[in-house]
């Protein structure tokens, strides 16, 4: 190193741009803790100003008398282009320009004020964020906890359980599987969504080392990385798992009957039920809050102990609490769609042939209520009540004309502004299912953009036109009742011109959110949400899957929308990762406790070894 070299001088840049999503973090904290790191000669407050003027900028840097210049934000790497100019016209170098991204390094969100720090104090000595920033490791206990049992929950079980290390699989619901054990087809192989999943659902449910825990929440979450308490509900199932054979008997004498969660609504279920013939466990279960028993205290029915051949019922069983230690825990949570009664002008909830798209899921699946035929429902009046009823009957008429609606809810600043990912492609799928069964139907597809970002995903798209389906570029203004089935109204941007349809059923590619409770849960296990909701990863480029705390790692759609694909890679990552810790002993800490002096030190010392004024460190040895 040049001893004569002068030190250099930097300048600090702030940009408050974004800043709903710096709401959590004190930025005057981290601007007083940025004056005080050597070298640093100025710091400097952008607002919330999108784009600086370079001119500007350049007199700046010139009055300040800054030789290197570091832009610190939530997603500076906007900026850094009319930084790099105005080095330029002030006469310095601008390959001095770094970044200090508070969002690279999860500190957007939530309190996280010690990330932001690390992440200005690398971007100062120009040390990488993950060689400074590093927690101690500690002891770590080999059982890990998943919770969420969709097809992430489940991959990531199964690959931990298949290296020989126990796993306790938490799900709300009464099966595993999630959303894709609802699905008919997935995109763009078309193949069956069953196929792929069922064997899963069913070696999870058999091997030896995965606990499966239905009808249960996790409640509550102490101790510390590597040996975490976990203390999870379990609502009563009031039918004993071992000793129903799933007969049926019970389902047929049970008189109550409510909408149907698996089938969202389409059709019926009972009091007591299952919720596909394929569900793991294999077993029923009773809905306490609809059983007659249950809500008359034991005054009314009980119909369904009556006629069990195996006495597996038990009605009065009370929701008990069970406790568990865990080195690891696993975040697969999932998703839920987007309410599509929350955009009145396309008719959800009012006109009968608009469906959501896991509402067209189930009618052309073939387990679904008309055996996978796709027909328009039928209005009806209920003989008692006269209120108005809406059924799928196998016999009533198929749909001459489907229109395929794109990001409801999704890409819309009045709702989500991200982009829900799947939707273009699930939509493709439907056209594709429509075209396949109807061939004579007439299928229209308006969308705002195509993003068919996957492998085999463009070819998908064109092989949907070359089928026959009708694209519409442009939004959708309004869905109203016509003379003959609906009227759709929407602009065509292509041949500028607004076109009006005229179709009998209209489906809506709803977009993706956080499932609910995510915002409990995240407290529970003192992990942070982004501002959309979903769960921040600890760094999306080096290190999408875990997160601030040590041992605590997002698996899936949790995390943020994705395809299949993707949510099962991630989901192997994840058991790699755990894997990785259970088997050499020790895990990570947590980075957030590592204080700022610390961090300040760390960075300062690697600094030094970059610059080659200290050798390199060996690694450590673990006994």
């Amino acid at each position: 190193m040049d001893s004569t070299a002068s030190p250099p001088k930097i300048g600090i840049f702030f940009s408050r741009a974004d800043a709903g999503r710096l709401d959590g973090l004190d930025l005057a904290q981290v601007m007083d803790f940025a004056r005080d790191l050597p070298g640093v000669a100025a710091v400097e407050d952008l607002g919330s100003e999108a784009f600086p003027d370079p001119e500007t900028l350049a007199e700046t840097i010139k009055r300040l008398g800054v030789t290197e210049v570091v832009i610190a934000g939530d997603s500076p790497g906007g900026h850094k282009p009319v930084f790099t100019r105005a080095m330029v016209m002030a006469g310095g170098d601008p390959e001095l320009v770094r970044l200090a991204s508070f969002g690279e390094v999860g500190a957007a969100a939530g309190t996280a004020e010690n990330s932001a720090l690390a992440a200005v104090a690398c971007a100062v000595h120009g040390v990488p964020y993950g060689l400074a920033v590093t927690s101690p490791r500690v002891p770590v206990h080999p059982d890990t906890l998943v919770i969420g049992a969709g097809v992430a929950g489940i991959e990531t079980s199964l690959r931990i359980a298949g290296a020989g290390h126990k796993v306790h699989l938490v799900e709300r619901a009464a099966t595993i599987g999630g959303h894709m054990a609802m699905f008919d087809k997935t995109f763009p192989t078309l193949d069956c969504a069953a196929c792929i999943l069922t064997p899963k659902m069913v070696a999870a449910g058999q091997h030896d080392n995965i606990d499966i825990l239905n009808c249960s929440e996790v409640q509550d979450v102490s101790g510390v990385p590597g040996e975490y308490k976990v203390r999870v509900l379990r609502r009563a199932k009031r039918v004993d798992p071992d000793a129903c054979v799933a007969c049926h008997a019970c389902r047929d004498v049970c008189p109550v009957r409510v909408p149907s969660e698996f089938d969202e609504g389409i059709v019926e279920r009972k009091a007591i039920y299952m919720a596909f013939p394929q569900a793991i466990p294999n077993s029923y279960v009773v809905d306490g809050d609809n059983c007659l028993w249950v809500q008359s205290e034991g005054k009314k029915c009980g119909a369904c102990v009556k006629k069990c051949p195996k006495d597996a019922i038990h009605l009065d069983e009370e929701p008990h609490s069970v406790e568990l230690t865990v080195g690891n825990i696993v975040v697969a949570t999932g998703f839920d769609t987007f309410d599509a009664e929350l955009i009145e002008r396309y008719g959800y909830g009012r006109l009968p042939n608009v469906l959501t798209a896991l509402e067209f899921e189930r009618l052309t699946n073939a387990s679904g209520p008309t055996g996978g035929r796709i027909v328009t429902r039928t209005v009806r009046r209920k003989r008692k009540t006269k209120q108005e009823e809406w059924v799928f009957d196998t016999d009533a008429p198929a749909p001459r004309s489907v229109a395929i609606i794109h990001c409801v809810g999704s890409r819309d600043q009045n709702h989500n502004p991200y982009c829900s990912r799947v939707c273009c492609m699930y939509s493709l799928k439907f056209a594709h299912l429509v075209k396949e069964k109807l061939p004579d139907a007439t299928c229209y597809q308006f969308y705002i953009d195509m993003r068919a970002f996957g492998k085999g995903y463009e070819e998908f798209f064109e092989r949907i036109k070359d089928e026959g389906v009708f694209v519409v570029r442009g939004r959708t203004a309004k869905i109203e009742a016509g003379p003959d089935g609906m009227l759709i109204r929407g602009e065509d941007v292509v041949h500028d011109r607004i076109r009006e349809f005229s179709v009998d059923m209209v489906l809506l590619a709803v977009g993706l959110e956080p499932a609910k409770g995510t915002q409990r849960l995240a407290k529970v296990l003192d992990i942070r949400p982004g501002i959309d909701g979903w769960f921040t990863e600890l760094n999306y480029n080096s290190d999408p899957t875990a997160t601030n705390r040590g041992g605590i790692h997002v698996a899936g759609v949790c995390q943020g929308p994705k395809d299949i694909p993707d949510t099962v890679a991630q989901a192997s990552a994840v058991a790699a990762r755990v894997l990785g810790g259970v088997i050499s002993g020790s895990i990570r800490g947590d980075r957030d406790t590592v204080s700022p002096d610390e961090i300040a030190a760390n960075v300062a010392r690697r600094a030094k070894i970059i610059t080659q004024e200290e050798p390199w460190p060996s690694e450590p040895t673990h006994t």
